[in-house]
């Protein structure tokens, strides 16, 4: 007799081969039949009840940025299927695997209009790389098992969907995962290609290495590569991290949530060696001149950002690693000089409002004691807005820490997932999500799953009743201020009704007193920090330069914004 095996079981055994530990979702009538499953292997997978399912699709996405290996949520029909869209859609625009399963009503019921009954192929058509839905019970396992290679190999969002009958059925015992079979190889960059960019190296007065999430532990290679050939380093905000902020060759990050030496080296730069990234704002932050040598796995993007003098198609580490071989060394520079001296000005005009008192706070003080106790392998989770750009500018990464946000979706809401996730992943390390007013009220109900789950993450709140970021674009359009502010409300108070421990901060010296218990705590914690709204520099736009601007321009702008010791590069140069 054919020994035979409950579907869902054996669908469920197939994440277990893939070294899937943890599942995020909200139960469903039409997901009962996988429930049940979890619930047999619960000793092996754990079952994680978020209580919103777009926060189980933000934390799947960021369980793949911050362990590479594949995240998983479900929905049920209906309306836990669509509230997992936003998270997908972040996982697919940060190029990360994530696995989605989908209940379905029963078969006998589809196609007759059945209550939540949802055509859900075409709804997960533009999100996914994989969307099927499954026909047999006999099929289950074997579709997952397909949808689980399909996002790995294509970086992206696997759908599955499920009718709950399936999951029921007993079909015949049999192993169809793949997961032992699965590699992983390297692209070795073509020799002819690598020679072809050597030259421009050699011609180049003021070169850059821009890199990205592709150049993830390849930081001796990277620093290798900046000290061989002198180039100042500058990186995507998905890459914070990579390079330890301190190292004096790293200028920061590009575009507007951004550093001043990086922007400002950008615009001036005559070659960009660009490593593992997809910048999407080249055309407005990096020299249009410039010649421009392109390092990618995926082909589809070489050429993409800028016009590309020298295409490599291989893996980032292997080819700076040979790009050092091939070229002679270049001494320190003028131009490499003139950036290490514009990012020592940037460090210490943000550094001399660290001790600032004032009422409401400065955020500067706030990232003073969240690096004092701060592990050294602590993980941070960032979500968008004006904190995006003040953590990257103040958190001082050492190379062992973690971030990680919403890059190129920036959707808000991602930082209070995205804590569950890197706690769960990693139990053992210290996690802080740090998230502005507007978007910790859109997830805050999940401090409730940190609770449940006993995860001791501190979560700082920056509350300055405004949607900050967009007031400032709103500013600089010239138009009127209107649908930005927000009602204010207590969030160390919300935190504690949740079960968190929670701190309400107005003053500076309550600052020391919350950190110092936030790191003791072995609960989970929320710090709602009052803090002024006022805009943080817009690098972007800044109004330094003499050869561009008037004195009487250069002064309202370094009065507006409290500049001062930071002449712009191209003054650094002369």
């Amino acid at each position: 007799m054919t020994e035979t095996i409950n579907a869902a079981v054996a669908m469920i055994n197939v994440l277990e081969s893939w070294a899937i530990d943890h599942i995020y979702g909200i139960p469903g009538g039409s997901f009962n039949s996988t429930m049940d499953a979890l619930y047999k292997e619960r000793e092996t997978i754990n079952y994680i009840q978020v209580r919103h399912e777009e926060v189980g699709a933000l934390a799947a996405a960021a369980d793949a940025k911050l362990t590479g290996k594949i995240g998983v949520s479900f929905g049920s029909a209906g309306p836990g299927a669509t509230h997992l869209i936003n998270g997908l859609y972040d996982a697919q625009m940060d190029h990360v695997p994530v696995l989605a399963l989908l209940g379905q009503v029963a078969t006998n019921s589809m196609n007759y209009n059945a209550f939540q009954e949802l055509n859900e192929n075409p709804l997960f058509a533009d999100v996914s790389v994989y969307n099927r839905t499954v026909m047999t019970p006999e099929s289950l396992p074997h579709v997952v098992d397909e949808a689980i290679k399909a996002a790995y190999e294509n970086n992206g969002v696997a759908v599955v969907t499920i009718p709950v009958d399936f999951g029921t059925k007993e079909i015949p015992k049999q192993d169809v995962s793949t997961a032992k079979n699965h590699r992983k190889g390297l692209i070795m960059p073509n020799y002819d290609d690598l020679k072809k960019a050597i030259p421009f190296i050699e011609a180049a007065e003021k070169p850059i290495l821009y890199i990205g999430q592709g150049t993830r532990n390849a930081w001796s290679e990277i620093k290798a590569f900046s000290e061989h050939f002198s180039m100042p380093v500058i990186s995507a905000v998905l890459g914070k991290g990579i390079v330890p902020d301190a190292y004096e060759n790293f200028l920061g990050f590009a575009a507007r949530v951004a550093t001043k030496p990086a922007n400002e080296a950008l615009a001036e730069t005559d070659l960009i060696v660009f490593v593992g990234s997809d910048f999407p704002f080249a055309a407005y932050f990096f020299n249009p001149d410039a010649k421009f040598i392109q390092v990618d796995l995926d082909s589809s993007k070489l050429g993409r950002r800028h016009k590309t003098d020298v295409a490599i198609l291989g893996d980032a580490k292997e080819s700076l690693k040979r790009l050092i071989e091939l070229g002679d060394s270049r001494p320190a520079d003028r131009w490499l000089k003139a950036n290490q001296k514009n990012k020592e000005n940037w460090l210490a005009w943000l550094r001399s409002f660290d001790d600032k008192s004032d009422t409401p706070l400065r955020v500067e003080p706030v990232f003073k004691e969240i690096r004092r106790i701060a592990d050294e392998e602590a993980i941070f989770v960032t979500d968008v807005g004006n904190t995006t750009v003040h953590a990257i500018r103040l958190l001082d990464l050492n190379g062992k820490q973690k971030f990680t946000t919403s890059g190129w979706f920036a959707t808000m809401g991602n930082g209070i997932p995205g804590g569950i996730a890197a706690q769960l992943s990693y139990p053992s390390q210290q996690v802080f999500t740090l998230s502005g007013d507007g978007a910790f009220a859109m997830v805050m109900q999940d401090i409730i799953t940190q609770v449940k789950y006993k995860l001791p993450i501190i979560n700082v709140v920056f509350s300055n009743e405004s949607f900050g970021f967009i007031e400032a674009e709103q500013e600089d359009s010239e138009q009127e201020k209107f649908g930005v502010y927000l009602e204010g409300a207590d969030f160390g108070k919300v935190g504690e009704a949740l079960g968190a421990k929670g701190f309400t901060i107005t003053e500076y010296s309550q600052l020391e007193p919350a950190f110092d218990a936030a790191r003791k705590s072995n609960r989970p914690v929320v710090i709602d920090v009052k803090i002024r709204n006022t805009r943080p520099l817009p690098v972007e736009e800044l109004v330094l330069d003499p050869d561009k601007f008037s004195e009487s321009e250069i002064n309202a702008f370094k009065e507006k914004y409290e500049v001062h010791g930071m002449p712009v590069l191209h003054q650094l140069l002369k």
